[in-house]
């Protein structure tokens, strides 16, 4: 393995191929435990209400609150990482969020919980955000990034897996709600300061990483630059649609609690299948088509089918305890498609031929617009299961199904713009 700290710039053929899987698996892991905290009710909705005594309305408002300042950070946060070394962010970012998981561990006031999530934000989004996908394009080529990014999030989904696994187990095992809350916060904590000690010693400095000939440290020339390419705008909705669905995805854990009567332990696990362990196969799955099909949009496009096909099974199916099995299954493939979709969307940056040292600017552009939702959904739909009960489920499903048919039209859109630009690239090589 190379010498990560050595002097000088490296380019990802200077590492050795152990050097490049450490830095892919360390990334991956850390985008699983670093939000694992933040989205915590994804997998341990009913336990972290009880802990917190809050409402949905409530709980979802604290995920809505990072949302809205994360959208603050998420343009900003692509200009830094296109101007400080990804080693920098990658330690302080991680140092950060362990920090503020230690404090959300004591179980603070509401109020102070709501500062915590501003400072998430901070630290996940506006210093770590945008190392999450250059990392990854830096150790690897422009043709490889489709693929290589569906590996990192089936690494992701495996590590989460693990570690959702071993938290299950602590909520099941702690009768107290507010102590298995606690112990699990703890514990991820720990293995997130882990990750910036690694990223600390691991990770050196690329060469082309950082725009030297700039004139203006944070200038937003790279953001009007990444601007021109239509093709940005198309991939940023895309994302949108596909994150929203995404999001959405997660409801289904007080959907089966509230329509099926299933237990809570039952529900727990699987919240972590869905959430964690379809990744590790479906992320590299859906990479290895984009690979294939050479377009992570026409994936997009036919993977989406499969989303609607779930969502109008759980509208239309009978929901009773005795259906908890299929819907289980349900579930999980809707998972699989969503999960599988969100790994590959940023892969249509590089469809649409952005050069690495714009990489950060495109990102945190299609940031800003495609992790939207998060700035409202938790609390829409949250205050929606508050006033209807178990009716609000099927208006949250026709949501996601108009939402999977937008997807279906802009992905057919990125394709068009994509195929434009490369046909532009191609005739300014002939003119030189």
């Amino acid at each position: 393995m190379t010498n990560p700290i050595a002097a000088g710039e490296k380019k990802y053929t200077d590492l050795s191929k152990a050097h490049r899987w450490l830095l892919l698996i360390l990334v991956s892991m850390g985008s699983s435990v670093l939000y694992g905290p933040i989205y915590l009710k994804m997998v341990f909705y009913d336990p972290l209400m009880q802990a917190l005594g809050c409402t949905n309305e409530q709980l979802g408002t604290l995920v809505t609150v990072y949302g809205i300042a994360a959208l603050v950070f998420y343009l900003p946060s692509g200009i830094i990482a296109d101007k400080v070394r990804v080693r920098t962010l990658s330690w302080i970012g991680y140092a950060g969020v362990a920090a503020l998981t230690l404090v959300y561990a004591l179980m603070p006031s509401y109020t102070v919980l709501m500062g915590v999530f501003v400072g998430y934000a901070v630290f996940s989004i506006l210093i770590w955000w945008g190392t999450r996908y250059k990392l990854v394009r830096l150790i690897c080529s422009e043709e490889e990034y489709p693929q290589k990014i569906g590996m990192s999030y089936g690494i992701y989904g495996a590590v989460g897996l693990v570690l959702s696994l071993i938290q299950t187990a602590i909520v099941s095992s702690i009768i107290d709600a507010t102590q298995a809350v606690q112990v699990v916060l703890i514990v991820s904590a720990v293995v997130i300061a882990a990750c910036g000690v690694a990223s600390f010693i691991f990770i050196p400095k690329f060469e082309g990483e950082i725009k030297c000939d700039s004139k203006s440290a944070f200038s937003l020339h790279e953001a009007a630059e990444a601007l021109k390419n239509p093709g940005v705008w198309c991939a940023a909705l895309t994302m949108f649609f596909i994150y929203f669905v995404y999001i959405g995805t997660t409801f289904t854990t007080p959907f089966m609690t509230a329509c099926l009567a299933a237990p809570v332990a039952v529900v727990s696990l699987i919240g972590t299948i869905r959430s964690f362990g379809v990744s590790i196969i479906s992320a590299p799955v859906f990479g290895w088509f984009s690979k294939i099909a050479k377009s992570p949009s026409k994936v997009i496009l036919v993977g989406t089918l499969g989303a609607i096909a779930c969502l109008v099974a759980l509208i239309v199916m009978p929901r009773t305890p005795s259906m908890i099995i299929v819907v289980a299954v349900l579930v999980c493939l809707m998972a699989f498609v969503t999960n599988g979709l969100y790994g590959i969307s940023s892969g249509q940056l590089a469809e649409t031929h952005i050069p690495p040292h714009l990489f950060g600017a495109g990102v945190g552009l299609v940031s800003v617009i495609g992790l939207l939702p998060d700035a409202f959904i938790h609390t829409w739909f949250g205050s929606m299961i508050d006033a209807q009960g178990a009716d609000a489920f099927n208006t949250i499903f026709m949501i996601m199904i108009a939402c999977c048919v937008l997807i279906m039209v802009l992905a057919f859109l990125t394709i068009r713009v994509s195929r434009r630009n490369e046909r532009k690239n191609a005739g300014s090589e002939e003119n030189r």
